[in-house]
């Protein structure tokens, strides 16, 4: 994963403000990190104002959104999944949120095992991100993250700890 110069990237183009999450991806160091916490206050939203239905309903319509706008910046950067694509981090965590409890231990361990599942990226995380090519790639990966650390939670959860 290069992490090019954002300078090949068309400013002008919603796609480049969509795949990083409104510019968050563009902050240093780890911009998978800041999309992740960019992502987080809109996932607790959804989740405080509609439930884990629309949460749910969120992160469906981000998925496609998230593959065109990732498309279209490797495009732009002739790169595969630059850095500061993030929007997967996004529905990665929109995804784990929905294992959550609506409190600040339970949505900080969210996402603290997001984190650790995107980053580490064990089995079958790693089949996503190594065998699934281009956009596609880019955003399973991180569904697949997102589910592991969802259940990992929905386990803390039931035994008292979230």
């Amino acid at each position: 994963m290069a992490d090019l110069t954002p300078a090949k990237l068309n400013y002008r183009d919603p796609a480049t403000w969509v795949a990083t999450w409104g510019g968050s991806g563009f902050l240093k160091p780890a911009p998978g990190t800041w999309g992740t916490l960019g992502g987080l206050p809109f996932g607790i939203l959804f989740l405080v104002l509609g439930g884990p239905v629309v949460l749910a309903l969120a992160a469906i319509a981000l998925f496609p959104l998230g593959l065109w706008a990732t498309r279209r910046v490797e495009g732009m950067t002739g790169d595969h999944d630059s850095g500061f694509i993030v929007v997967d981090e996004v529905v990665g965590i929109w995804i784990t949120l929905l294992f959550a409890a609506i409190t600040p231990v339970s949505v900080v361990l969210a996402f603290v095992l997001f984190r650790a599942f995107d980053a580490l990226k064990p089995w079958p995380v790693s089949h996503f991100d190594k065998n699934v090519p281009g956009a596609m790639g880019v955003m399973l990966d991180d569904v697949a993250a997102g589910l592991m650390a969802g259940l990992c939670l929905l386990g803390l959860r039931y035994v008292g700890i979230a």
